[in-house]
């Protein structure tokens, strides 16, 4: 099978060139080389590379530059503003771009909790006329996507690790899945995925965590697997787990089968960012 993460990040140090807008939790660098390697060692075909909002913005020139040394092996995303005037604009030059297949919205701070806000819809409605889909990082904000997605039903939304916050140190959220009853209510809307990324970050028992499978198994099948999608969100959770332990506790449960497997880690993705990896 082929096995694709759905979001990695990639980042130089610190530099003037380059600077920093805020530091991100995780290794003081991880290059596109060093995320090949460790992709490399775990049997990850390709990942979908998301640009740093902490480190770089709006700015997604490293992870570009990152996909033009590994073509095969990754496909960008990149942040967009709602609150840009200029952010059609934007929207028309990143689908143009070679390897980008997204954008995201970072739904918090400034960003309008309206969901008639005309920003929101306006980046939506440009990103369906570029068949774009859009990942949201929407924690806390799992009613207003609902009314977003019966909004734009032509627009495909993916929501980010799950809906849920993650921990970026231990311990796991004493209540981790609280809010899981708001997610499932979403799978009403034949437009939403959800990326069932960074989910090992949320477990309170110790590889392969197995605390994890009778929540997650409610959102399969709430959703069904052709609408969800695996990945690590890897750098985020370097301080909870490995990156061969974030794949590893996919493949070693019992509670997927071999062909489930094959849609949650890299068939699901395939078919809603129409890309895949080469290594060629």
């Amino acid at each position: 099978m082929v096995t694709i993460d759905a979001q990695v990040h990639a980042y130089e140090r610190n530099h003037p060139g380059r600077p920093w807008a805020a530091v991100l939790h995780g290794p003081p660098e991880v290059t596109g080389d060093d995320m090949v390697a460790a992709m490399d060692a775990v049997g990850v075909d390709g990942a979908l590379l998301v640009s740093a909002f902490t480190m770089y913005r709006y700015d997604a020139s490293y992870a570009i530059s990152v996909r033009k040394a590994h073509p095969g092996r990754f496909a960008v995303i990149k942040p967009v503003d709602p609150g840009d005037p200029a952010v059609v604009d934007t929207i028309a030059d990143w689908a143009a771009t070679d390897g980008a297949v997204a954008i995201r919205i970072m739904m918090r701070g400034d960003v309008s909790t309206d969901a008639a806000d005309p920003g929101l819809n306006g980046v939506l409605a440009a990103a369906a006329r570029h068949a774009l889909p859009v990942n949201l990082l929407c924690w806390g904000r799992l009613e207003q996507v609902g009314t977003l997605a019966a909004r734009n039903p032509d627009t495909r939304l993916v929501i980010d690790h799950l809906g849920l916050q993650q921990p970026f140190e231990p311990p796991a959220p004493a209540a981790a899945f609280a809010e899981l009853p708001k997610l499932l209510a979403l799978a009403k809307h034949d437009n939403i995925v959800v990326k069932i990324t960074g989910a090992c970050t949320l477990s309170h028992q110790p590889f392969p965590y197995d605390d994890l499978w009778d929540p997650l198994g409610r959102i399969f099948d709430g959703f069904g697997l052709d609408r969800c999608l695996w990945g690590t969100d890897w750098t985020r959770g370097v301080e909870l787990l490995s990156y061969q332990q974030g794949v590893e506790a996919f493949r070693v449960t019992d509670r997927l089968s071999d062909s489930d497997r094959a849609v949650l880690m890299g068939g699901t993705l395939q078919r809603v960012y129409d890309w895949a990896p080469s290594k060629a």
